[in-house]
Parts: structure tokens; C-alpha cells; sequence
């Protein structure tokens, strides 16, 4: 029997050949990995055009004027849209906050975001609407067919990195000149 190795909290990187343009030159943070459920993970580099944060704010009915720097709202993937996901760092948690790793958690409530419009949120977070879901067994075999890169999670890249650097950030973690690499793949 295979040993099973999660990705939560490693970051997927597209290969130039992914033919899906919504993950075209994507950088995706997992932070859900099991045999029994698949994965899940954010889009990091992507910002929401047609939405701001405090737009939210305001449908959820959050006051944000003590709000000075509004976050950019980043497209976290394809799937529930309408649900937004916090990435951000340790220093904060409630009840049901999701340690990912020793660094970073994820928080999925009003909560969270009530607190960073009153600025008592965790100092380092990304906003995301929307996820990329991946059935049980699926991220596997995208990895085995090189449709994405692994490489461990950085600080760095998920909350100091400018997103439109993000994607070329992380081909140089992982020792990679993007511009050797073919946006076609194949078997051999």
C-alpha cells in the first residue's frame, strides 16, 4: 500500500502546459489533503476585478471605518465563489480557525472579517473568495501527468510577495527558469 503524504500547506505551482486558464500560471496554497476527501487550496495570485473588500464589508452589513488600508480581494479558485476564506497567520484564532501549519491558519467566518475592519485581525492575511477542490485521487495523478509543481510553503511568498510576482517567485524557489520550460507536455 502507498504512504499517503499530505500537501496542506505546501504551494502548487502550474506548469506552463496546464490547459485550464483559470490556473494558468497559478500558485495555489493546499490546506485540506486526505486520501478520504482530496484537496483543497486557494489561488494566491489572482485579484478579484469586479469586487472590493470593503464591498463585502458592506453586503455583510460590517462597519469599516477604522479601516484605513483595505486588503485586495484575491479569486481563491472556481468552486463556492460566494464563500470567502482568510488565509493568514497564528497570532489569530477562534473556535474555528484551521491550523494548516506552524505558521499559517485559515478562518472561515464573519468573525474574521469584522476583525480586520476594526483592525483586531491577524497581522499577516490574504482574502480570497472562492477555492479549487480536487476529488479524492485527483491532485495525484495531475501532479504525476505535470500539470503541477510542489514546493513548501513560504511566509514570503503566501503574505510579502507582490501576487503578480508570485507565480515566478515560486519557479524560483523550486530552481526553476520559466522560460526553459515548454507549455506543451508529453510522455515519453
Amino acid at each position: 500500500m502507498d504512504h499517503f503524504k499530505s500537501l496542506a500547506g505546501q504551494f502548487l505551482v502550474a506548469m506552463p502546459s496546464i490547459d485550464d486558464l483559470r490556473f494558468e500560471k497559478a500558485v495555489i496554497y493546499i490546506y485540506m489533503h486526505s486520501p478520504e476527501n482530496g484537496a483543497a487550496g486557494l489561488v494566491i495570485n489572482r485579484l478579484v476585478a469586479q469586487m472590493s473588500f470593503t464591498e463585502i464589508l458592506d453586503q455583510l452589513h460590517i462597519s469599516h471605518e477604522s479601516l484605513k488600508n483595505p486588503p485586495p480581494l484575491l479569486l481563491g479558485g472556481p468552486n463556492q465563489v460566494s464563500r470567502g476564506y482568510i488565509l493568514h497567520s497564528t497570532d489569530y484564532r477562534t473556535d474555528l480557525t484551521l491550523p494548516i501549519s506552524t505558521s499559517v491558519s485559515l478562518t472561515a467566518t464573519q468573525d474574521i472579517l469584522e476583525d480586520i475592519a476594526n483592525q483586531k485581525g491577524p497581522q499577516n492575511f490574504l482574502v480570497t473568495l472562492g477555492c479549487a477542490t480536487w476529488v479524492p485521487g485527483q491532485l495525484e495523478d495531475e501532479i504525476m501527468s505535470n500539470i503541477w509543481l510542489t514546493t513548501q510553503g513560504s511566509k514570503e511568498l503566501l503574505f510579502e510577495t507582490p501576487f503578480n510576482l508570485r507565480w515566478n517567485k515560486a519557479m524560483e524557489i523550486l530552481g526553476i527558469e520559466p522560460i526553459l520550460l515548454s507549455s506543451f507536455s508529453g510522455k515519453a
